[in-house]
């Protein structure tokens, strides 16, 4: 079976599964309603069957606006937080559609006028749950699924490059994406194999190598090359045959979405502006005072124990004090949890690499839990820095990224991050500068408070996850 055919299969069987869960909720509703005597006894009790009707509506009108919210559309990766909210709302939506049509259709229907509001309420919410519960049970049957081989997309990555690389490193890292990687398109320069996988030929071998091994997917990763180029190796990708995705080049990402402007009759691009405006950065500095205050008065005798710990382990403070740049390219002192030797930056600033010589026992296990950034939450309380943003850096390094990062000081037209969108999706330590900068920007053209809470979760998750000991800065 060829893998749309899976794919078109998980598909229908999540409406089932829906359909099904939506019809329990209700039948569970009805039952509580009766079972429970609030807000007051029921007193006018009406047989299941005559709220028929209602819930067909109700089950076309969920369903529906599910699908308009694209959740029968299977992901690579799922988040649980959008799954929870895009199920909050078209079950809110569509219950209050479904009440609003029985209303028209069915005026005459007694039952609808004596529908219970307990029991509504009662609906409403089994259905959020159990449909949520739902969703991650299915997804936890297809991701089984695929680690046994049903269902995974054969991909060949196009580039041996920095970006090519990353790619790779993120598809070997995310076995749940459901990717089977057969090898890489040589786009760049000559090599025999990328990270253990092998070179298969050039660009111009494509519509031989998806035939040969059944290729589904063709990822194109050589952002630093011509459109002409690009568009040559679009087209020996046979589409149609094929999805073809391509990583953009920093021009095309940053004029996504970009609006078309007016020059007296000349046509101008305007690239997307930044999300954090006017009262905004008033409602993200009162969520970043609380949350720093809530998290300094929460996690104070962690880190009194952990200083007490830092100074009974090695010589000198306790604390890491280091100029940062943040906000409108000033700078501020960032304060961390000493992990290193009182002489690490000896010879000047370096970058923190794995398994650092410089740092010290107590450091490696700080650093390894992210547990060095808590003082952090000192800087965000005295609004140096937000939870969520760019990871500020130091001046040495700004002014040397700043000269061949196109847009690179765009990052700093808001506050420094405790941790942020780069640094979930992997872009930490020796990463490239250029491909974390797309990342910083996008987060600041796209910020909502749903974002910085996903990263929020998401940066959890990694601590206690085994990536969470890879190099950062």
């Amino acid at each position: 079976m060829t893998t749309q055919r899976i794919r078109t299969l998980y598909t229908v069987s999540l409406v089932i599964l829906d359909s099904l869960l939506i019809a329990i909720a209700f039948g569970l509703a009805y039952w509580l309603r009766i079972s429970i005597a609030w807000p007051d006894p029921l007193t006018n009790q009406v047989p299941l069957v005559n709220y028929a009707g209602l819930f067909v509506i109700q089950l076309i009108t969920i369903i529906a606006v599910l699908f308009l919210n694209r959740q029968y559309y299977i992901p690579r990766s799922v988040s649980r937080i959008d799954q929870i909210y895009y199920v909050f709302i078209s079950v809110s939506v569509g219950m209050l559609l479904a009440l609003a049509v029985a209303t028209l259709i069915l005026r005459n229907n007694q039952a609808i006028l004596d529908y219970p509001r307990a029991m509504m309420v009662y609906d409403w919410l089994l259905t959020i749950v159990l449909l949520t519960v739902g969703r991650v049970l299915h997804n936890w049957v297809r991701k089984r699924l695929q680690d046994r081989g049903i269902g995974k997309d054969r991909v060949i990555i196009v580039g041996t490059g920095d970006t090519a690389r990353m790619i790779l490193q993120r598809i070997v890292w995310s076995p749940d994406l459901g990717y089977d990687l057969v090898g890489i398109v040589n786009g760049e320069e000559r090599h025999t194999e990328i990270l253990g996988f092998p070179v298969l030929g050039q660009p111009e071998d494509l519509p031989d190598l998806i035939n040969e091994y059944h290729v589904d997917e063709v990822i194109i990763a050589m952002p630093e090359k011509g459109h002409r180029e690009m568009l040559h190796v679009i087209s020996y990708c046979e589409r149609g045959r094929v999805s073809i995705k391509v990583f953009p080049d920093l021009f095309q990402y940053v004029t996504t979405h970009a609006g078309i402007d007016d020059l007296g009759g000349l046509p101008l691009l305007s690239v997307r502006d930044y999300a954090l405006r006017g009262y905004l950065l008033t409602l993200k500095r009162l969520i970043d005072f609380i949350g720093a205050t809530i998290g300094l008065i929460a996690l104070s005798p962690l880190m009194i124990l952990t200083a007490l710990a830092i100074k009974l382990e090695s010589p000198g403070p306790v604390f890491f004090v280091q100029p940062r740049m943040g906000l409108d390219g000033r700078e501020f002192m960032m304060i961390k949890f000493r992990s290193m030797r009182t002489d690490a930056e000896k010879d000047g600033p370096g970058w923190t690499v794995k398994d650092d010589p410089r740092q010290t026992r107590l450091g490696t296990w700080l650093r390894r839990l992210e547990m060095d950034e808590l003082p952090n939450l000192i800087n965000v309380w005295l609004g140096e820095m937000s939870l969520v943003g760019p990871r500020p850096e130091q001046a040495y390094y700004v002014e040397q990224f700043r000269r061949y990062v196109p847009r690179y000081m765009d990052r700093h037209r808001e506050k420094g991050g405790m941790t942020g969108w780069a640094q979930v999706n992997g872009l930490r330590g020796d990463s490239s500068i250029s491909e974390r900068t797309k990342y910083d920007l996008w987060y600041s053209e796209n910020w909502s408070i749903l974002l910085d809470t996903k990263i929020l979760l998401r940066t959890l998750w990694q601590i206690v996850t085994p990536h969470g000991d890879e190099p950062r800065y």
